[in-house]
């Protein structure tokens, strides 16, 4: 994967990363992915030309405004996500999607790895009918093929409110110099 020309976007001051995450533009789109930890998923999805921005989160749950002890030892509903922002004409995303299927167990319900509960389960949270559509036929297309040996638990919901993570969680890998290892990983 190519490394986005739109890289120093990325390390923007949190104000301006937070509004582009919440507001894009009319020329990009969001996307937002549950997949176990996010730090090593929103790596992978930062390398991907086309991605704009992208940032580190809390959706699916019932509690507002959690902190990631919270997500951790409560039942708040959260999942670790991962908020995307992408340019279509660059990268679709059914691209996304092939990314997210191929660097987590999507046949895991609760757990990715070492990594077990609630908050670390597979959703692909959709911000349009389109991105409805394409989840669901993207799910029955792997399962049709037996990618996996076991059933997909994805879950495939309606995105709901998604809440920034602590700063230290944003870009972690990058800001503890693991980019290499994940990139070595990644391309095996």
């Amino acid at each position: 994967m190519e490394r986005n020309e739109k890289a120093e976007q990325k390390n923007a001051t949190a104000e301006e990363s937070t509004d582009i995450l919440e507001s894009p533009g009319e020329s990009l789109e969001k996307a937002t992915f549950a997949a176990g930890c996010f730090w090593g998923i929103e790596e992978v999805f930062r390398q991907v030309k086309g991605v704009v921005a992208t940032a580190v989160g809390y959706s699916g749950g019932h509690f507002e405004k959690p902190t990631y002890e919270q997500v951790c030892t409560l039942d708040t509903g959260h999942a670790e996500a991962v908020r995307v922002i992408f340019d279509p004409k660059v990268v679709s995303y059914r691209d996304l999607l092939d990314v997210f299927w191929k660097i987590h167990d999507p046949t895991t319900k609760d757990r990715q790895g070492p990594d077990v509960g609630k908050q670390y389960r597979s959703v692909i949270f959709y911000h349009n009918e389109e991105q409805k559509a394409a989840a669901l036929t993207s799910k029955e297309e792997l399962e049709r093929a037996g990618v996996f040996k076991n059933p997909i638990v994805t879950e495939i919901l309606p995105v709901s409110e998604f809440y920034m993570a602590e700063d230290y969680h944003q870009q972690y890998f990058e800001k503890k110099g693991f980019l290499q290892n994940i990139l070595r990983s990644f391309k095996k």
